[in-house]
């Protein structure tokens, strides 16, 4: 269908349906087209487009002029072997339904349903994008593309990421975490789930063994398990990940590495107490026990200051800190790190090299720039200040709404709730019944880790006071 508005001509609109007609076997080869004048009336066209259609498909090898006959489609076709034009089936061939030639991969997030864009979203834990200083890097971005000083960089730079977000990073975190590091104890990803499977390929092969909690974020769990590793579990409670049971597998044999969320671990926002704390570091000192220390939202707890990470006390270097910025400012903006020591983040550096030559230079000078200029920490406060509002106002909604049936606990940090349903309740059934009515909401089978358990992570940070009413009153109805 010829469309008239397109910005491409018109002729090779027309020479393209012609392809689209010869590669499906509707026109086979060797067949007499009609005269530029005849189809030129066919179709409605002026004779000129006409005849510029077939010169562009003459010049292409799809058509050729036998001496006075007139156009012909070429019967050597500038495509190799067309299935279209065999004979009998034309899928003579089966493709296997497993090759084996490439690795099967063990996860598949569930079904997702496409819901418009004025719909509501209500996702497990993510920042309110519209608070972001995203004009500010657009800005800096733009200005950056005129630096002369940064087209070598954009070329030949370090795959450990931009020098100056290290740099500020580092900066950052030693005023915040009391990680004491420089830049070169820096890497920049597009993401902490990146940084997690750069750090878990360093140390993980076939046969590996990882402690990670009984109910932890998935996409760790089943990044481990595609390297090779086997998961031994232990639990969690209201203190955090159970520590006399990793200190008990590390008497017996001690693993090959340590997965932890100690603040508002995923799926249960649950902090690691600081009894804990201290027991673990005397492990992961005692036993050498190598740590990535998930720290993901570790900017974002309300009643009182976080406790330090793990990685800011003295741990020989086993411990692994990763983090993200995506958590900090937008989902859509990738950016995460990874702290370790210096030959560690050079060996990683290699490693992501294999992966990507570099990251995108200026976007990452960008945002080191919102560190370096204070925008970073001040739109932090507020966002602090914000969610603390909007985690409140939730949970007294919540508790009004279905507090009747559900439980849950006021969350010390993080973006989103922990909430229990009773087991046999079907979170799928509310899950579609919220999107009848407007409304995503994850089913909760991403958290599904036997039947015991029937909880699901709601995210209140990315939603304002008239979207959480609105959601709450809807649910209250779904329910």
């Amino acid at each position: 269908m010829i469309d008239r508005t397109a910005t491409t001509p018109v002729f090779s609109q027309l020479a393209n349906a012609l392809i689209v007609l010869i590669r499906n076997g509707k026109i086979k080869p060797g067949h007499q087209l009609p005269s530029s004048r005849n189809m030129a009336a066919m179709i409605k066209l002026n004779r000129t487009t006409v005849i510029a259609a077939y010169d562009e498909l003459r010049a292409q090898g799809w058509l050729e002029v036998i001496g006075k006959k007139g156009m012909f489609v070429s019967r050597q076709l500038p495509v190799p072997d067309p299935m279209s034009f065999r004979s009998g089936n034309l899928l003579t061939a089966k493709i296997p339904a497993q090759s084996d030639f490439y690795s099967q991969i063990s996860f598949d997030r569930p079904p997702h349903r496409e819901v418009k864009p004025y719909h509501l979203m209500v996702n497990d834990g993510y920042p309110d994008q519209r608070l972001a200083p995203i004009n500010s890097i657009i800005n800096r971005y733009k200005s950056l593309l005129t630096k002369s000083y940064l087209l070598g960089p954009q070329l030949t730079g370090n795959a450990a990421g931009s020098t100056s977000l290290r740099r500020e990073l580092a900066n950052f975190l030693s005023k915040t975490r009391a990680l004491s590091i420089e830049s070169e104890n820096v890497l920049i990803t597009q993401g902490a789930q990146p940084a997690i499977y750069i750090a878990a390929s360093m140390i993980l092969q076939p046969g590996s063994t990882v402690i990670v909690a009984e109910m932890n974020y998935v996409l760790a769990d089943k990044l481990f398990e595609q390297l090779g590793a086997t998961l031994l579990k232990v639990k969690v409670d209201e203190n955090g990940i159970d520590v006399d049971a990793i200190e008990e597998i590390c008497s017996r044999s001690r693993p090959d590495l340590l997965y932890i969320i100690p603040h508002h671990h995923h799926p249960t926002t649950v902090t690691l107490s600081a009894q804990r704390r201290m027991q673990l570091l005397n492990i992961i000192r005692r036993y050498q026990l190598p740590v990535i220390e998930d720290d993901y939202d570790y900017d974002f707890h309300y009643n009182n200051s976080p406790i330090l990470p793990l990685a800011s006390a003295d741990h020989n270097g086993f411990v692994l800190y990763a983090g993200s910025i995506s958590k900090t400012l937008a989902p859509s903006i990738r950016l995460g790190y990874l702290v370790g020591t210096e030959d560690f983040i050079r060996q990683a550096s290699k490693f992501k090299q294999l992966m990507e030559i570099r990251g995108d230079v200026l976007f990452e000078e960008s945002v080191a720039h919102l560190f370096s200029t204070g925008e970073m920490q001040r739109h932090l406060n507020r966002s602090v200040k914000l969610y603390r509002q909007r985690r409140d106002q939730f949970c007294k909604l919540l508790k009004a709404s279905v507090g009747d049936l559900v439980r849950f606990a006021i969350p010390q940090g993080g973006m989103a709730v922990w909430i229990i349903f009773p087991d046999d309740y079907s979170i799928t059934e509310l899950s579609k019944r919220l999107y009848e009515k407007g409304i995503y909401m994850n089913d909760g089978s991403l958290h599904r880790y036997s039947n015991t358990i029937n909880g699901i992570r709601v995210g209140f940070a990315s939603l304002d006071s008239v979207e959480m009413e609105k959601f709450m009153h809807i649910l209250a109805q779904a329910i």
